[in-house]
């Protein structure tokens, strides 16, 4: 062996490469030979002994059934006791589906004894049901004689000389699948075995060629790595680099995040603060004045009433007056005076009531001289905001109005900050009118018949229970356009808004849905339907939270109680 090594390492590297290129080949068609012949081996084994051992187990079965049916035929003959038949008929089919099933595995070995064994099986179970009969008709002695009866004896010996001549053949069938199994075995074993030799003197030469290569590579792989490790080092420093530009960015968004955030509130509370002192303000100038005219009219309703009746009493008592008098008379009308004046009086009052009203609305709306939580009437809110709206509903000489649908409940005082309440109310019903008056544009444009309104809005309030806790449910629906999917996702963003250039900003639904979920740890939730129109809910706690009074208001990017689905009547609001 050595002096081959020794021949082998003068040899040429192409020399070695061609010897082991012929010597793999061939190991590999030996072993791909000796291979397939184990594996065709192994798999008739595996199934052979699979099937022999089953076939053993089935003979097995059959001969312990075939026992077990005599005993029971014998049992209920002896003791007269029917009840073993039972036991009979459970283990019969047993019997005959293990005949099937070794029939079914070896039909040729059982077809050498088949004749004697069905022949002999099937007058044992003539005689056996005979005996059965003859118990049912109380002659157990009759039975006994039938199963111990020389013809049963010897049926009896016919079948079991069968079973075990089929055993025997069972047997050296196996037997014989065994030997052949050794063969292939050691047909195999020689294939591998020429196989190994020359896998070994091929492995010899690799080994010579190896030890080469290994060395060339050795100093090619000192330098790459100390090549990869300048490289490693370059990337830690980019890699840290970049995990400090991450973070430097996510800082700096985080950061003009909350920013832009706090300026829309800022911006937006102080709107609504100077919206307040304003309103508050035109509504005490306005309030004066009007208190004043209004708290004339009854004195000037007496002083009239006074006056007229003293002219009626001059009338009576001097029916003629002097000419002058009498031109005068005529000159001012005095009848259609006495009938115009109180009507006069009455519109006056009509009128200063409905500017009192008015200005109530707008105190009630702005809460300008309120500050923190107050216990309120959620109805007045709705109702001053619909007033400071009035506008928008009523009809003009082209369009009809807004009809208004109320389903109010009787609710309790609600402790909430009325002036974002009211806020959130205005924001809701402005979108609602918006969705509306677009429907409306859209029948104009489509030359559809005018209708009787220009859509509905329905309000309705509830009180229901949640968690144990009472709380308000407010809904603002309408039969305006509705909204798809997609812009559903998005209305409570920040800045997201539908409508065109110069008539939203986007803050209105987000600012809506913070008050409600931040300041009164309530739910604000959509359901739209496109085409058919949109309904938003609200729903508060009567009793404000602990963390709903200490809550700030900052504004959500993405409000996690977003609710929206389809297919459902409701209105449409677009933002």
């Amino acid at each position: 062996m050595k002096s081959l090594f020794f021949k082998l390492t003068k040899l040429s590297n192409d020399f070695l490469m061609t010897v082991l290129t012929v010597a793999v080949v061939s190991s590999l068609v030996l072993v791909a030979i000796g291979s397939l012949n184990t594996s065709k081996i192994s798999q008739e084994f595996r199934y052979g002994i699979t099937t022999d051992f089953e076939l053993q187990r089935l003979s097995g079965n059959i001969t312990h059934y075939d026992e077990i049916l005599t005993m029971s035929a014998r049992m209920s003959a002896t003791t007269g006791d029917l009840s073993w038949k039972k036991r009979y008929d459970a283990y019969e089919p047993m019997l005959i589906e293990a005949i099937d099933r070794a029939i079914e595995l070896a039909p040729k070995t059982y077809e050498l004894q088949a004749a004697q064994i069905n022949t002999a099986n099937l007058k044992l179970i003539e005689m056996e049901s005979k005996a059965f009969e003859l118990v049912s008709q109380n002659q157990p002695k009759q039975a006994l004689i039938v199963l111990f009866g020389e013809s049963y004896k010897a049926q009896k010996e016919i079948y079991g000389n069968g079973l075990r001549q089929w055993s025997k053949v069972l047997n050296a069938q196996i037997e014989k699948s065994l030997n052949e199994y050794g063969e292939g075995l050691a047909l195999s074993s020689m294939f591998s075995g020429a196989s190994f030799c020359i896998l070994t003197a091929a492995w010899i030469s690799l080994l010579i060629m190896v030890n080469q290569y290994i060395h060339r590579r050795k100093v090619a792989e000192k330098g790459l790595r100390q090549a990869k490790h300048q490289v490693e080092i370059s990337h830690q420093e980019l890699q840290h680099s970049e995990i400090a530009l991450q973070q430097k960015a996510a800082v700096l968004e985080r950061t003009l995040q909350e920013l832009q955030q706090a300026q829309v509130q800022m911006v937006q509370s102080e709107k609504m603060s100077s919206l307040g002192q304003l309103v508050a303000g035109v509504a005490h100038e306005i309030n004066n004045p009007v208190n004043f005219i209004h708290a004339n009219l009854d004195p000037i309703s007496e002083y009239a009433q006074s006056l007229l009746a003293l002219v009626s009493s001059y009338q009576t008592h001097y029916p003629q007056p002097i000419p002058e008098i009498e031109a005068e008379i005529e000159q001012a009308d005095l009848d259609f005076i006495k009938t115009d004046l109180p009507n006069i009086l009455g519109s006056m009052r009509v009128g200063t009531r409905r500017i009192r009203q008015i200005v109530l609305s707008l105190r009630n709306f702005s809460r300008s001289d309120e500050q923190g939580l107050k216990s309120v009437d959620i109805h007045e809110g709705l109702e001053s905001t619909l007033m400071i709206l009035q506008h928008r509903l009523k009809s003009s000489s082209d369009t009809p109005a807004v009809v208004i649908q109320r389903d109010y409940q009787t609710l309790p005082p609600v402790e909430c900050y009325p002036g974002q309440l009211n806020q959130v109310f205005m924001n809701l019903l402005a979108n609602a009118i918006d969705a509306i008056d677009e429907a409306a544009e859209q029948r104009a444009a489509s030359n559809q018949r005018s209708p009787s309104s220009r859509g509905e809005i329905t309000l309705q309030t509830a009180l229901v229970e949640r968690a144990g806790a009472n709380w308000v449910k407010i809904v603002i629906a309408d039969t305006g356009l509705g909204m798809p999917l997609e812009v559903q996702a998005r209305i409570f963003d920040a800045f997201y808004t539908t409508k065109p250039v110069g008539r939203g900003t986007g803050m209105g639904l987000s600012i809506s849905h913070t008050v409600i979920t931040q300041k009164h740890d309530g739910e604000l939730s959509v359901i739209s339907t496109p085409g058919e129109g949109t309904r938003f809910t609200i729903q508060i706690p009567i009793v404000a939270t602990v963390a709903a009074a200490a809550q700030p208001v900052v504004m959500a990017t993405k409000p996690p109680h977003l609710k929206t689905t389809t297919g459902q009547l409701y209105l449409s609001a677009p933002v």
